[in-house]
């Protein structure tokens, strides 16, 4: 018996090293790339950008020792096999900065490549040497062998050029002074940038992508009617006709997206009546979003409205004053829609056969049967529902608002709007969604254009700013834009019903001055009918939700002047048409909010009053540096709701402001010139 330590012949026969080293990748490969923006959950989801305007890239490039990088970004239309390329700058602390145009609709993908750039190290070196009075010929030679290497990467002028470039870089009969000019000259690292050696680049991965929408994607003035309401007879159904007459004043207020609510047949059974009651009278409307009957579903037109022939009359009318249509897309059914009938296995079944209807305890809607996107024919199903958007498309149909979005399968809408967008990507669709956050995000990252927001309940300053500064300043900037509004037929908030007029005109500054796009529940927010059906409620009383009503627009009190004079501000000021410069400054009165936008030269400041009782004094304590104005220089503001102009200087300035005159300034600044880049971060 052996005792200690004992080592198998099959041991001492390995050796040191048994196997050839493996590796995942070139360890020559030392450029690292991160933290690339924008970028949607990792790369998932698209970004969100407009065509024909700049897309900023951002990425940390470095690399370890202290040779120096260089990095490009790479972009192309996808689809597209080679990729068209700019040059990345550093900014600061390993941020580079970069930016492609779009110059179509759709999707683009983008990608970050970077490499240790020996030139510009040895270019770098060579400065830093020279400073130093040290011995540069051997540097000099050293520099031109890569200037010899990049003359063998090219052809024609360029390569004779860099071949005499490195001829003179190591000739003795040049003195040195001369040759050290040269090897520092931009001519040189301009021809060496442009032939850099990328043996040993790095590409980011995965490849990112972004969604090119048309403008008004960023920029809208949404309007929003019932056509059965537009009649100037209160024994007489609306029809499209009478909505093509009212066309002519809905541009005058300086609107562009008209929103009708759904404009199909309605269904007779379990009709609600006047005040959502369940007891519908024989002449009671019933809710437009019990959508379908004996005459037809989601691709017909309820007969009292008109024709086909009138609706695409009503289309045409519309573009030719500068208008839209913006339908209702509500994929819900009434027990009357022939979807029920012909395709009954599309929803759900209750215990005893019946077909299970629309809920949200304690309220009951007996007149809705949701779909269920789970069921065993999900495919027929979700091709119908798309080909209900194809349809209206091909009757000139470009923006669609979407009903409750969030009680339908998210993976359904991803399919169906990368389906109708592919054919058509200049469809919008606006997401009526009002829930919890993450599911209003998730939705406008799987493809939503624009989404409702909670601005309808922030009415305090601290409110306001704490919640449009998660819209602009953070990541959701990326793939969520806002739509603001301040009152819907759903929605008819307590703030409104209590304040009145003023209330109004600082709710309207606020949605049309905060958000790019907004919009309004047109004729009761024009006529300030701001009545609850019971106190507490945030239903309107006699709401058209239920019923037809007769709307007389000009009677006295309306504020069609004021709402013209808001929307004309914002078509004449650029810096209103975007939501990425919004900027809080401070004021040292809770009532009063403060907040700026700015683009190029254009630069307007806001100040609301939001207590529609009393008159609010307050210093507004502007950041200066955000509105690119000097200490020492004065400023005129010009507020374009009253016409006033106000010498203004400095920081510290003061404004009261008449709930009961004018709840806001709306003013546009004027300051000397300044380099637009100083302005790059907050663009």
């Amino acid at each position: 018996m052996r005792t200690g330590a004992q080592t198998t012949k099959a041991q001492s026969a390995a050796p040191a090293h048994s196997a050839k080293p493996r590796f995942e990748s070139d360890g020559r490969r030392r450029a690292v790339i991160e933290n690339i923006k924008p970028c949607v959950d990792g790369g998932r989801f698209p970004a969100k950008r407009i065509v024909g305007e700049s897309a900023d890239v951002e990425a940390d490039v470095f690399t370890d020792g202290h040779d120096l990088v260089s990095a490009v970004l790479q972009y192309r239309d996808l689809g597209a096999s080679a990729w068209k390329e700019t040059p990345m700058r550093l900014r600061v602390n390993d941020r580079w900065v970069g930016r492609f145009v779009p110059a179509t609709m759709g999707l683009h993908e983008f990608r970050v490549v970077a490499w240790v750039d020996r030139f510009k190290t040895w270019r770098h070196d060579l400065e830093k040497r020279a400073k130093a009075g040290q011995e540069l010929s051997t540097e000099l030679a050293i520099g031109a062998g890569l200037v010899d290497q990049a003359a063998r990467r090219c052809e024609g002028d360029d390569r004779r050029t860099l071949a005499e470039l490195a001829r003179r870089l190591r000739s003795g009969a040049i003195a040195l002074a001369e040759r050290t000019t040269l090897g520092l000259s931009e001519e040189l690292a301009a021809l060496m940038a442009r032939h850099a050696d990328r043996t040993f680049a790095v590409e980011s991965s995965p490849v990112l992508r972004v969604f090119a929408d048309r403008p008004k994607a960023r920029f809208s003035t949404w309007y929003e009617l019932f056509p059965r309401s537009t009649s100037p007879d209160p024994k007489r159904h609306g029809t499209f006709g009478d909505v093509e007459a009212r066309l002519p004043d809905i541009a005058g207020m300086g609107f562009d997206v008209l929103y009708l609510p759904p404009i199909h047949p309605i269904g007779r059974a379990f009709r609600k009546g006047k005040n959502n009651t369940t007891n519908a009278l024989p002449d009671d409307s019933g809710s437009p979003w019990a959508i379908g009957s004996a005459e037809g579903g989601h691709k017909s037109i309820h007969p009292e409205l008109g024709t086909m022939q009138d609706f695409e009359r009503l289309v045409a009318a519309a573009d030719a004053h500068g208008i839209e249509i913006a339908l209702d897309i509500a994929y819900q059914c009434s027990p009357d829609h022939p979807y029920v009938r012909e395709h009954p296995e599309w929803f759900r079944k209750r215990p005893d056969g019946t077909i299970q209807y629309a809920e949200n305890p304690p309220k009951k809607y007996q007149d809705i049967y949701p779909f269920d996107f789970e069921c065993e024919a999900w495919e027929s199903l979700w091709a119908e529902l798309r080909d209900v958007v194809l349809f209206w498309v091909g009757h000139g149909v470009k923006i669609f608002r979407v009903d409750n979005p969030h009680t339908k399968a998210f993976p359904f809408w991803e399919w169906m709007i990368a389906e109708v967008k592919r054919e058509h990507p200049e469809v919008l669709f606006l997401s009526e969604a009002f829930t919890r956050p993450k599911v209003m995000y998730r939705l406008a990252k799987l493809g939503f254009t624009q989404s409702y927001t909670y601005f309808t309940w922030r009415n305090q300053p601290w409110e306001i700013e704490q919640y449009f500064t998660e819209l602009t300043r953070t990541d959701a900037v990326d793939f969520f834009r806002p739509n603001a509004w301040p009152n819907t037929p759903d929605i008819l908030h307590e703030y409104l019903q209590h304040g009145g007029r003023p209330a109004a005109m600082a709710r309207l500054v606020l949605a049309a001055t905060l958000c790019a796009n907004y919009g309004m529940y047109g004729p009761p927010f024009e006529l300030v009918e701001f009545t609850p059906r019971e106190p507490g409620s945030e239903e309107y009383r006699d709401s058209e939700k239920y019923q037809r009503r007769v709307w007389d627009l000009a009677r006295p009190g309306n504020l069609r002047e004021f709402i013209s004079r808001v929307n004309r501000i914002r078509r004449e000021n650029i810096a209103l048409q975007q939501d990425r410069t919004l900027f809080f400054h401070r004021v040292d009165n809770p009532s009063l909010v403060c907040y700026s936008k700015c683009r190029g030269d254009n630069l307007l400041l806001c100040v609301v009053n939001t207590d529609p009782h009393h008159t609010q004094w307050g210093t507004v304590d502007l950041n200066l540096d955000v509105l690119g104005l000097r200490p020492d220089q004065p400023y005129q503001v010009h507020d374009l709701l009253t016409d006033a102009r106000y010498s203004w200087s400095g920081w510290k300035n003061v404004v009261g402001l008449d709930p009961h005159v004018c709840p806001a300034h709306v003013l546009r600044v004027g300051r000397h010139e300044r380099d637009e880049t100083e302005f790059e971060y907050f663009l």
